[in-house]
């Protein structure tokens, strides 16, 4: 095996995927921006697994340009968790099959606290899409793994869907790079705009 080769195929496989994404998406996208958009509360990322892991750098992402938004662990909103949720806020489910119980089994409970729910799957005919109140597909036509099942390509595209979300919920909200510098007082991004800033308004 040439390991050089199966690295680029890997990234190759995966950029695929999100090219097929790009082509795929329909008005949903724009339904789920705007119900972000008009939320008065705070957007609740949930999932398990991979899509886990996903949902919470994405509640980072949506959080730090300008977005409020955190994660809930699929499994611990059935024992109490949910109590993190109110009914101004929007919650962003996760479920490449759209059929993971955690997800599913808290549907009665979002329900009776009144969100909108935005699913995310990889089928538009499973139990999750349908019970949501938008739905979007990102279907791929395989995993980059040579045993065609890690989640991978359906991760990656995932990912790079929700950045889109986000960076255009940012657009839309007005969101400066002063704002970003307050989110990011740390590091040496953080000090170069603080810095930057700073010196704009003692000019």
């Amino acid at each position: 095996m040439d390991i050089t080769e199966r690295a680029q195929y890997v990234l190759r496989t995966e950029a695929k995927s999100i090219e097929k994404v790009i082509s795929s998406l329909d008005d949903n996208i724009e339904k789920a921006i705007n119900l972000i958009y008009n939320c008065k509360g705070k957007l609740v990322i949930t999932g398990l697994g991979k899509s886990g892991h996903i949902g919470k750098k994405l509640a980072a992402t949506f959080s730090s340009t300008g977005t409020p938004s955190f994660f809930v662990h699929a499994a611990e909103a059935l024992h109490g968790d949910l109590g993190m949720i109110t009914k101004d806020d929007v919650v962003l489910a996760i479920s490449n099959s759209g059929e993971t119980k955690e997800l599913l089994d808290m549907i009665p409970s979002l329900r009776i606290i009144g969100v909108k729910i935005i699913s995310i799957t990889g089928n538009r005919e499973s139990s999750l899409a349908k019970t949501s109140d938008v739905h979007i597909e990102i279907k791929v036509d395989r995993e980059a793994d040579h045993l065609n099942l890690a989640p991978t390509s359906s991760s990656t595209a995932v990912l790079a869907v929700g950045d889109a979300m986000a960076v255009t919920l940012s657009e839309m909200k007005g969101f400066k790079e002063e704002n970003f510098a307050v989110f990011h007082p740390g590091g040496s991004l953080g000090k170069r705009l603080l810095d930057k800033i700073r010196a704009e308004e003692n000019a």
